[in-house]
């Protein structure tokens, strides 16, 4: 599982505040890794005051006063950094039980930069004058694998301003959330948290309560006055790459309601805003949380129940009645890193196919369904489902039973799934004592494992001659006295495989060195033509003038987890999008599509609760 990067940039007031050191402490607990960018105008005046040396400013023309930076200043402005505002980081964070790696970025070079051009000022005298030594610059280069290994090795990295000069000059002074901002794209970030003292970006800075809640590149700057051009600034720089992006506070990033997100894309009709939305959010498998956060909030707004249940599943609810209709859709993604993009009809990103345009379309007809008072319409938006795990469904077949399913996997808006392949992963490890590979007749762990891997193969294959198998894995590891290779063998399998005479055929007799070991047993499922939930889809094709196909799609998706202890209860699978999109960099989905899919999809859901009682 990917572990996913969060870039916060805190200023020296926040880290005085100290909440958000829990914060991130409780991201680090969730598995993610965290850089965190720290300012430091408090701990530079608090180390200014310590060596009694007065501190040097610069006015501009336009009013605003700069801190000066000439050469001989700059030693004094690190000095601030390892001396006040980063042994404070790194207390604070131990103390909450966390490991830490704390360096100004110009420590090694870790982040370079470039010179600013010589700064226009004003003399005390209101002269214009040219200052050619004023150490001031942008990043421009990151030591991206150095930084990942120490985001690997520790729980969490901070880094400060000051960088190093690419000309090998003194250091640069930058502006540290443009410094977030260049280290989220440069390592590929999942999220960028520019953490403030106001709630967001204020639309009126008279009104604590004026956040702006969505901003788009272009947007922010009529707003942003004072420190919060800069973080205007690096908000636009970061879209850029594939992180989403907040400003959030006060001194927080706890509070949805005090943020302003920052999107890379204007949806092209209002229609079309909670997909473009969803799949701007990255959720990579294991970092669902952001988003389903995000759904959440959607959802409330508008009046429904919704809440994130303790594995992470998304679950939004109308209606309490007995007669319950569930729509099972997944949050997770397979990795990417690319920016969300609408390229005229189409939207481009990760998750646009599989399969967050079939959510988009769950919640939106959640929000508008007629649900009657005997009635309860369910979306879960579940979690790993894009690896073996399958958490989120799990915790779904056992926590939200219905009388019908609907799975949003994509079908494309003219097809109905009535079922999917099954599962059986098996584990195959091979060992051989430690030998020189080219004695006589000698056998290497490979050679072991690749013999097994081909008889388990035609074992199974000849229970299930329909199954489709492939080797997705494969490690070797020598010591000293034993060489060990091991390989994932995968079989997709129909419904109609039994999974264990498949189990038999693959642990049966194995050679000297050889374990077999069953990771995942999933049973195919199809449920064929005949349930009123086929039916009403059938009358809603026929009304949008579609003849349809069915089909059995011979990936897996979550029915079959559901089936796996729900009997007679009809499932199928529906959604827009292309499935061969899926898992690649050419996935996206028409607008079009969309709409069709969710058009017809809302109508089957009211004919399904229309149906007289005992025909569901």
């Amino acid at each position: 599982m990917t572990r996913p990067l969060y870039v916060i940039k805190v200023g020296s007031a926040t880290l005085d505040q100290g909440a958000v050191h829990g914060e991130v402490a409780a991201l680090t607990a969730r598995g993610a890794r965290v850089l965190l960018v720290a300012g430091g105008a408090t701990g530079i005046e608090r180390h200014y005051r310590a060596i009694g040396r007065p501190m040097p400013h610069l006015r501009l023309a336009n009013g605003d006063s700069v801190r000066y930076c000439p050469p001989e200043e700059m030693a004094h402005l690190v000095d601030a950094y390892e001396r006040v505002t980063l042994p404070g980081v790194e207390k604070d964070l131990k103390a909450l039980g966390l490991s830490v790696f704390t360096a100004v970025a110009a420590r090694g070079g870790l982040v370079t930069g470039r010179a600013n051009r010589p700064l226009k000022a004003l003399s005390a005298e209101d002269r214009p004058l040219v200052v050619r030594d004023h150490r001031a610059g942008v990043p421009a280069d990151v030591d991206t694998v150095r930084l990942h290994a120490l985001l690997d090795a520790y729980d969490v990295v901070c880094l400060s301003p000051p960088v190093a000069d690419q000309d090998a000059g003194s250091p640069l002074n930058v502006d540290a959330d443009v410094l977030a901002a260049v280290l989220s794209n440069a390592l590929g970030a999942d999220h960028l948290r520019l953490v403030t003292g106001t709630a967001g970006l204020l639309t009126d800075p008279a009104d604590p309560r004026s956040t702006l809640p969505n901003a788009y590149p272009g947007d922010g700057a009529r707003y942003a006055g004072g420190r919060m051009r800069q973080k205007v600034r690096a908000a636009e720089m970061a879209l850029a790459g594939s992180a989403d992006v907040a400003v959030t506070g006060p001194h927080t990033m706890a509070e949805p309601s005090g943020w302003t997100r920052f999107w890379r894309t204007r949806e092209p009709s209002p229609d079309l805003a909670l997909l473009t939305k969803l799949v701007s959010v990255p959720s990579v498998s294991g970092d669902e949380a952001e988003l389903a956060s995000f759904l959440a909030d959607w959802c409330r707004e508008r009046g429904m129940a919704a809440e994130v249940d303790k594995v992470g599943n998304l679950v939004a609810t109308r209606g309490n009645g007995p007669r319950r209709l569930l729509l099972l859709g997944h949050l997770d993604t397979v990795p990417h890193h690319w920016p969300v993009a609408w390229r005229e009809d189409e939207l481009w990103g990760r998750g646009s196919v599989d399969a967050k345009g079939s959510l988009a379309n769950f919640l939106e007809v959640l929000a508008h369904a007629d649900i009657p008072e005997d009635g309860q319409l369910c979306v879960v938006g579940a979690v790993e489902e894009e690896i073996s795990s399958s958490k989120g469904a799990f915790h779904a077949r056992d926590h939200y039973p219905a009388d019908a399913v609907v799975i949003g996997e994509p079908s494309g808006s003219q097809k109905l799934t009535l079922g999917y392949f099954g599962l059986f992963k098996l584990r195959v490890s091979a060992s051989v004592v430690s030998g020189h590979s080219a004695g006589m007749d000698a056998v290497s762990a490979p050679d072991l494992l690749i013999r097994a891997l081909g008889g388990i193969r035609e074992s199974v294959l000849a229970e299930a001659p329909e199954a489709l198998s492939a080797v997705i894995d494969v490690t070797c590891a020598t010591g000293r006295e034993e060489h060990r290779a091991t390989g994932v063998l995968n079989f997709r399998v129909p419904p109609s495989a039994d999974l264990d005479v498949l189990r038999r055929a693959a642990l049966g007799p194995a050679p000297e060195g050889v374990t077999v070991e069953v990771l995942r047993a999933t049973p195919g499922h199809s449920g064929g033509r005949s349930s009123s939930l086929v039916k009403v889809f059938t009358r809603a094709f026929a009304e949008a003038g579609i003849r349809p196909r069915f089909v059995v799609k011979k990936g897996t998706s979550d029915m079959n987890t559901l089936a796996t202890t729900w009997s007679g209860v009809p499932m199928v699978a529906y959604g827009p999008g292309d499935s061969a999109l899926d898992h690649t960099d050419e996935e996206r989905i028409g607008g079009m599509e969309y709409r069709a899919a969710r058009s017809l999809l809302a109508d089957a859901v009211n004919r399904w609760f229309a149906l007289p009682e005992g025909s569901r």
